[in-house]
């Protein structure tokens, strides 16, 4: 039977230090991962900039950022042939930013998924085939700063747990193949937000052959629901932070094979991110990160260890760390109005900050907002804190 080598990769933004390093040498920045993303035979990774700004950048509760055009060469370069969409900066530049970069995609015969002029554009899967394999992939997030697609405006696909189940079903018998890609959870921590592992759970219980989350820019375990593989956070990809922490320097690709039965393998590539480019782990980096990897994933083989993981998340914020973030919130509305009430109004209708605040809100109201096994607050603390050594 005929395969098919699907590669996924998580972040990318020609931004920052990157930015010139991608203009000036497209393909440079994915050092030797290079290889890999031209070997597979589709390879999808999630643009997390839009390449154009012709009207400036919008106010937004965090960072707002925007590629170039020249940038596409360097999706180009590394054969990407379809992007995701579906994140917290594709609208970054406002939706005229959004369909002039869809437009450069296009041109290039690059597909892209998960935004659109209106919900139902937004909602809409990417179906391919590969060596005769129908796949279909699935595009969400969770509509940050008011950004989530309505019946009569653009935006990106919001976070719709029930209805992506629906829709799952009803492509079940029109695919072989049923990917999810999910941009969503509680930035830097070890462990996902229980949301995001309740969700996966029922897409994989609707049907979905894979499920691959990104957005917390850090790497995070897998589990296994039933047969369906899910990964909660790939890391960053190319996209770069201008911080010395160690775990936002880590992150891995997925290189997935198919075939007409579904999923045939998996297999996740750690890779370093370095200030001129990515780098595959060494020997002993890699050694190092099987053990750390395992470590993130043994508490989401059961329900009950994931929410204890979750639970190590909020004690570690504590009742300090909220108290903090309100005072951040109410120093920068006085500073810049506009600014603060994007970050209020984010942490009130954004899942991951509203699930954090009310999970968190609750255990403080009953007295066991410190209630954690004390290793998984210690991970917590240690993908918060750790520095690289160089």
């Amino acid at each position: 039977m005929k395969t098919a080598r699907i590669l996924f990769a998580s972040d990318l933004a020609p931004i920052r230090h990157f930015a010139p390093i991608m203009k000036e040498d497209p393909a440079a920045v994915y050092g030797d991962l290079l290889p890999h993303l031209q070997k597979a035979d589709y390879s999808i990774v999630n643009l997390e900039s839009p390449l154009s700004c012709p009207d400036g950048l919008i106010t937004k509760s965090g960072a707002a950022f925007s590629g170039e055009p020249e940038h596409i060469n360097s999706l180009k370069a590394g054969a990407f042939k379809a992007v995701v969409c579906a994140n917290n900066h594709t609208f970054d530049s406002g939706v005229t930013g959004f369909l002039q970069t869809r437009q450069l995609l296009d041109d290039c015969g690059i597909s892209s998924v998960g935004a659109g002029i209106d919900l139902a554009e937004a909602r809409r899967e990417l179906s391919f085939s590969v060596n005769g394999i129908k796949i279909a992939l699935f595009a969400i997030s969770e509509g940050e700063d008011m950004l989530g697609a309505t019946e009569n405006s653009f935006g990106v696909r919001p976070w719709e747990v029930e209805v992506l189940a629906e829709q799952i079903r009803a492509a079940r018998s029109k695919y072989d193949v049923i990917l999810i890609s999910a941009h969503c959870g509680l930035e830097y921590q070890p462990y996902p937000s229980f949301y995001v592992y309740e969700a996966f759970k029922r897409w994989a219980e609707a049907g979905a052959d894979m499920i691959i989350g990104h957005h917390p820019h850090v790497p995070q375990g897998m589990t296994f629901f039933g047969k369906t593989p899910a990964y909660f956070s790939l890391g960053n990809f190319v996209f770069y932070q201008p911080v010395k922490f160690f775990h936002r320097k880590t992150g891995y690709f997925l290189e997935i094979e198919v075939d007409k039965t579904g999923i045939v393998s998996h297999n996740a590539v750690p890779y370093r991110i370095e200030d001129a480019c990515l780098r595959l782990l060494n020997d002993s980096e890699k050694a190092d990160f099987d053990v750390l990897f395992e470590k993130l994933s043994a508490p989401l083989r059961q329900e009950s260890t994931a929410k204890e993981a979750w639970n190590a998340v909020l004690a570690y914020n504590g009742l300090a760390g909220f108290q903090q973030e309100l005072e951040k919130i109410l120093s920068t509305m006085r500073e810049n109005p506009a600014k603060g009430a994007a970050m209020l109004r984010n942490r009130v209708t954004c899942v991951q900050h509203s699930s954090q605040w009310i999970d968190g809100m609750t255990r403080i109201v009953n007295g066991n907002i410190a209630d954690a096994p004390q290793d998984m607050i210690d991970l917590v603390q240690e993908f918060l804190t750790r520095e690289s050594e160089s």
